[in-house]
């Protein structure tokens, strides 16, 4: 397979303008898979839009444990690949040493930072999409008790957390539930547990249960739709997943991050350093569609524009977990 990926490639490198010859791109997926319907897909998306808008194919591979990370990215770049994109935090450590020894390299981290002439590093400001569809589920919630059911116990799943809590109370929640699924990897990929943390919340009140946690998420909302509740997706659109019991999902653009690494690349307009995206990079968002247009009434999604609105203008301001692991609402 490699084989023949290698062969289109080369292939194509002489139909195509010579900036574009070098351009092998690759992705290498964080725990959880592909096919997460969370995050690692949202990157999977921006690749496979990559590959139909410009006809260049790409390698990827999904790791199986934590000590495949600097031997799978080493091959990579070994084999030419570039750019290689890793979404997750957790490959910091590894690209700290292979980047070193790979300066003609571009490497993209998401959701972490490394500090070298060639790596992008990529930060969402999840806190503030995470404040807008706390606003949408302080306003659906007929308790006013929401819930937050996070993946592995981290300050970056912490900072979804904490902005979600911001919203729902300015909405009028009086009470957030909060609960985290794990405190190893592991915690990313086990849906059992996700629904029967949903469920335990549901007991305490809750009828809005907003999941952070990857594929764990799947469980979260399958949970919330078999009692009767409502669920907010996260990273990519999930409202498709269980229509009518779905309020939103916050989007994550992962995909475009992978989108814009692989077509910098190819345009020679790629550069290093931090990229910090939030709502007024279209970074982050709340999705709406088919799947919930029922759901969000037009005073709650007026709501939500203008939270939206006041965040890019500053007169909000969402606070940041990460900067001081607090969170003062």
């Amino acid at each position: 397979m490699k084989r023949t990926i290698l062969g289109l490639l080369a292939a194509a490198a002489m139909t195509v303008p010579a900036f574009a010859a070098d351009i092998k791109p690759a992705i290498i997926y964080d725990l959880g898979g592909k096919f997460d319907k969370s995050f690692n897909e949202a990157a999977h998306n921006g690749a496979e839009k990559f590959k139909t808008d410009t006809g260049i194919e790409y390698r990827d591979f999904e790791i199986q444990n934590d000590a495949q990370r600097e031997q799978a990215l080493r091959k990579f770049a070994e084999d030419g690949n570039n750019p290689i994109v890793m979404p997750g935090f957790s490959w910091a450590t590894a690209l700290e040493k292979v980047a070193v020894d790979f300066p003609d390299t571009k490497f993209v981290i998401i959701d972490g930072s490394v500090d070298k002439p060639n790596v992008r590093s990529v930060i969402f400001k999840e806190n503030e999409g995470s404040y807008v569809v706390g606003v949408l589920a302080g306003m659906a919630s007929k308790s006013k008790k929401v819930g937050f059911v996070g993946g592995m116990d981290i300050p970056l799943i912490r900072k979804f957390g904490c902005g979600y809590v911001g919203g729902a109370k300015a909405a009028g929640a009086t009470d957030v539930i909060q609960n985290m699924t794990g405190d190893t990897p592991a915690a990313w990929n086990d849906p059992t547990k996700g629904g029967e943390i949903t469920k335990a919340q549901i007991d305490q009140g809750a009828d809005v249960v907003y999941a952070a946690a990857g594929g764990t998420g799947v469980g979260v909302l399958q949970a919330a739709a078999d009692a009767g509740k409502l669920a907010i997706g996260v990273d990519s659109n999930q409202n498709y997943m269980q229509p009518g019991h779905v309020l939103t999902s916050m989007m994550k653009r992962v995909d475009v991050a992978v989108y814009n690494a692989f077509q910098d690349t190819k345009d020679d307009k790629f550069t290093g350093g931090l990229n910090l995206l939030g709502l007024k990079e279209g970074g982050v968002d709340y999705a709406m569609d088919d799947n919930n247009k029922d759901l969000v009434t037009p005073e709650m999604k007026a709501a939500a524009e203008k939270a939206k609105a006041d965040i890019i203008a500053g007169t909000i301001k969402v606070h940041d977990y990460t900067e001081d692991n607090a969170c003062p609402y």
